[in-house]
């Protein structure tokens, strides 16, 4: 990205060691002295650098990068990700919900209906997305989105990236809990495959009321979980401070979560994350969904109903004492 970017914590030694780099060229061009073995040593040590911080990095710092505000969202995927998107608004009931943008689109080829969550990058679009955080509007789309997928034939395809449902009063007034629950109980009998993407934040049922798919994907650095570490680490902790203990206890990372058999497919993102690049990211996501589309096009209708009915019987089942 041409923007600079605000590094997170963790980023501290590559930015101080980018800055020495960019120091190195300055002073090479001012005073017309070869610098080239010093400029070629720092390259080394940076990309070393890299390898290091981000080949490690702990539940809590991927949660960092999963937030990152120059992160592609949804609108970004389906600009580039996607072909000839056409958007839908409304509910048919109540609003149009913009923290939900969805519509009819292309991918790999495949004509399909999609929908996400969409955030702000900054405080006017925030509010106007309203954080990622969607309504019952939002969620009684996605299913009119669904239904319209349904009837003609259309794969459907979902991009996760909320931290959860919106928790106002105007919100549990129109009956969000509901509106969460009836789409995770009709996405079960769907008859269209269906593939979803967390491609930042998984919050809780604010993720799951678009997100019970054939297929669920996550990109290398997103996180999917029940309950945000912030939240976990105020109800076990009785304070925030506790959060990076928290992400390491949820097992919210893709790595987890694709053990666990939670998730089927880890994306991977560009070294430090989706907003160093976002063509390979977006190029990333595009290759994954088409190709998982490819093969649920080969699943008879049935079999593809009772194989979905199976992967989320088998959620949650453990042995022990």
């Amino acid at each position: 990205m041409s923007m600079k970017l605000q590094p997170l914590d963790f980023e501290k030694p590559i930015v101080e060691l980018e800055d020495k780099l960019e120091d190195l060229r300055q002073h090479s061009r001012d005073n017309n002295v070869n610098l080239d073995p010093e400029v070629h040593r720092m390259e080394a040590k940076i990309e070393e650098t890299k390898k290091a911080v981000y080949s490690n990095l702990t539940a809590w710092q991927r949660v960092q990068i999963a937030r990152h505000t120059a992160r592609p969202y949804t609108l970004d995927y389906l600009q580039l990700s996607f072909s000839d998107f056409i958007e839908v608004h409304g509910d048919r009931r109540f609003a149009e919900d913009p923290s939900m943008p969805g519509g009819f689109a292309t991918i790999g080829g495949h004509k399909c209906v999609v929908i996400g969550h969409q955030k702000g990058r900054d405080t006017k679009e925030n509010i106007h997305r309203n954080f990622g955080c969607a309504n019952p509007e939002g969620y009684r789309k996605a299913m009119r989105l669904m239904r319209i997928a349904e009837k003609f034939g259309r794969p459907f395809v979902a991009l996760i990236d909320t931290p959860g449902a919106y928790p106002g009063i105007g919100a549990e007034e129109r009956h969000i809990a509901e509106s969460i629950a009836v789409n995770i109980r009709d996405m079960m009998t769907l008859r269209t495959p269906t593939v979803a993407v967390v491609i930042g934040e998984g919050g809780s049922g604010g993720a799951l009321g678009i997100g019970v798919c054939d297929r669920v994907l996550m990109l290398e650095n997103a996180y999917y979980s029940v309950i945000s570490p912030e939240g976990c680490a105020a109800i076990l902790w009785k304070h925030r401070k506790h959060a990076p203990e928290a992400a390491e206890a949820l097992k919210l990372t893709a790595t987890d979560l694709k053990e666990f058999k939670l998730v089927d497919e880890v994306i991977p993102e560009p070294l430090g994350g989706a907003h160093q690049d976002h063509e390979a990211a977006i190029n990333n996501l595009r290759k994954a969904v088409a190709r998982q589309l490819d093969q649920l096009a080969k699943v008879p209708m049935e079999q593809l109903l009772e194989e979905r009915y199976e992967k989320y019987r088998r959620v949650g089942f453990f042995t022990g004492e």
